[in-house]
């Protein structure tokens, strides 16, 4: 489960990163990224474009984008078994970058903040669609892969988001149909001892509260 995460990227070259040529010119760094909420999404299979799409799936065959369920979250080793998702797979997989993600641990639910150590920029994997209106609008949405735990999820949450590694970012971008092995691969939880995670305030239960203090530690690991 990801139901909070963080696109604060510093002085990190996200073009550089993520191989696009430009960034969407009202990107701006988010502490905190909540459902609904606009996020950098980046797709392409050759030429690799950067754009904002809102986070929730929408369908483009939804009658009513107001009406209905918009998940945030699909599971990875269900992906074939949802109609929602069935057809996505292969034609409408991006990267999602992050610089953290939140999770909250039983029984308060109190929140947990996961990074890179280093705590550069990576990518979720993720699965998007655009929806025409009757006025020609798009609504462009997107929803983020998740995973079983590694061990550090595992002490918060029973679920992690699928992070790509730099090697499988491109696969995935790739569209092509994947083995059973590489699903094994891309799909598998994020090594445990290339992250580090750390408790943080309530406030990073409040999407509002968008500021560097909602990924300050209150205490360490």
């Amino acid at each position: 489960m990801c139901r909070l995460f963080s696109l604060a990227w510093g002085n990190d070259d996200l073009c550089a990163r993520f191989g696009v040529r430009v960034l969407p010119a009202d990107l701006v760094p988010h502490f905190l990224i909540a459902p609904g909420g606009n996020a950098l999404v980046v797709t392409g299979s050759g030429q690799r474009v950067a754009s904002l799409m809102q986070w929730g799936l929408v369908p483009h065959y939804a009658a009513d984008p107001s009406t209905g369920t918009r998940p945030v979250n699909a599971r990875a080793e269900s992906l074939s078994e949802k109609s929602l998702f069935r057809g996505l797979v292969q034609s409408r997989r991006c990267l999602v970058p992050a610089t953290g993600f939140f999770e909250g641990k039983a029984p308060k639910r109190s929140p947990w903040y996961f990074r890179m150590q280093d705590g550069a920029p990576f990518a979720f994997a993720g699965l998007y669609d655009c929806r025409h209106g009757p006025a020609k609008e798009t609504l462009a949405t997107f929803a983020i892969l998740t995973t079983k735990p590694n061990a550090l999820v595992a002490a918060v949450h029973r679920r992690m988001p699928v992070i790509l590694s730099r090697d499988d970012e491109a696969r995935w971008l790739s569209g092509c149909s994947l083995t059973e092995t590489e699903s094994r691969r891309i799909f598998a939880p994020f090594p445990a001892g290339a992250m580090d995670a750390y408790p943080v305030s309530d406030r990073a239960n409040d999407p509002a509260a968008d500021d560097e203090r909602a990924i300050r530690p209150v205490s360490r690991l």
